[in-house]
């Protein structure tokens, strides 16, 4: 046996469970000599039974879950590292993903297939559907994300170039520039989108930046200033507290707010402000929620699909965004 064949003698076992993870189930156990056939023509190793059925009670033992089938006779991987439903979950999510590019998209989904057999995963991938949704253009994502990742566990500014479209004389969609040096907190994932959450230094507020519209990102040495400073949070940033009072990522400042809303859309409200909210019956056909929530456009935007449905009772203010809101509509139908 010359080096080369040693040195792949010494890998069977690792090989043994490459096998048994991709190639097999409970529906398509492998036998013996299956398991033989992929050594010899994959990999370049000869071995015999013996050495299988050796090589395979030395894997349970170190704890593998690998089963003895008895009908059809066999041995097969009981379990990988996710389960199915697990695997289906996060698929989905990738193809949902509006920020993770088409390329992106299609590697990652690649990869997802070393967490399970190949015929498990083929039928996984039968039920996904896949619509035409738009994809994210920006192929440096994910270096994007692990840099202000890094910059937000190091508690490090990043200078950010963050790039928006306008509209030419010429019809045509082009990027506008603007280079930001932002105190990071946290990175965020709301309706479909990837936000960082942070604060531009020129000013003492937070805001939130779509992670596909930032060009470039280089972490900084200057500490980042503490978010206690710009936000309610002192301890530590909770994201899902801002999200939740954040509807549709509009930034503005956080004020209790009463809505009177029909019983037809408690579901709807929710599944928006979560299960801890005040809420008590009005009168027969509606109920009076308080929550303690942005007031911006993007609650206004979100009471006003509901049209009479959603009733503002408090602030003064908000009553009088949603008046200014409806009349602008108006105003510009009958023009």
């Amino acid at each position: 046996m010359n080096m080369k064949s040693a040195s792949k003698q010494k890998l069977r076992l690792l090989y043994i469970i490459d096998i048994l993870s991709k190639k097999s189930d409970e529906e398509h156990p492998l036998s013996a000599f299956d398991i033989i056939d992929y050594l010899n023509n994959d990999y370049g190793i000869a071995c015999e039974r013996k050495t299988v059925y050796d090589s395979i009670d030395c894997l349970i033992e170190y704890g593998y879950d690998i089963i003895k089938s008895k009908s059809p006779r066999g041995y097969f991987m009981a379990s990988n590292r996710f389960e199915i439903p697990e695997l289906r979950l996060m698929i989905d999510a990738v193809q949902a993903a509006d920020f993770i590019s088409a390329k992106k998209t299609k590697m990652l989904l690649e990869k997802f297939s070393a967490f399970a057999s190949e015929y498990n995963y083929k039928r996984i991938l039968k039920q996904v559907y896949i619509d035409n949704r738009n994809k994210c253009a920006n192929e440096n994502i994910f270096y994007i994300i692990d840099e202000l990742n890094n910059a937000v566990v190091k508690k490090l500014q990043v200078e950010v170039v963050y790039r928006r479209r306008k509209v030419t004389d010429g019809g045509k969609a082009v990027f506008e520039e603007k280079s930001m040096t932002v105190n990071p907190y946290a990175l965020l994932w709301s309706n479909d989108h990837y936000y960082l959450v942070g604060n531009y230094s020129k000013y003492d507020n937070l805001i939130h930046l779509r992670i596909d519209r930032l060009k470039s990102v280089t972490v900084t040495d200057v500490p980042a200033r503490h978010f206690s400073e710009v936000s309610p949070y002192r301890t530590s940033f909770d994201v899902a507290d801002y999200a939740k009072k954040h509807l549709s990522m509009f930034s503005g400042d956080i004020k209790p707010v009463e809505l009177i809303c029909n019983n037809e859309i408690i579901e709807e409200f929710i599944d928006k402000f979560g299960e801890k909210c005040y809420m008590r019956p009005y009168d027969d056909k509606t109920f009076l929620a308080k929550v303690d929530t942005a007031v911006t456009d993007g609650l206004v935007s979100w009471i006003m699909q509901y049209g009479k449905n959603v009733k503002v009772k408090a602030p003064k203010e908000l009553k009088n965004m949603i008046i200014d809101k409806t009349n602008s509509i108006l105003d510009l139908y009958n023009r």
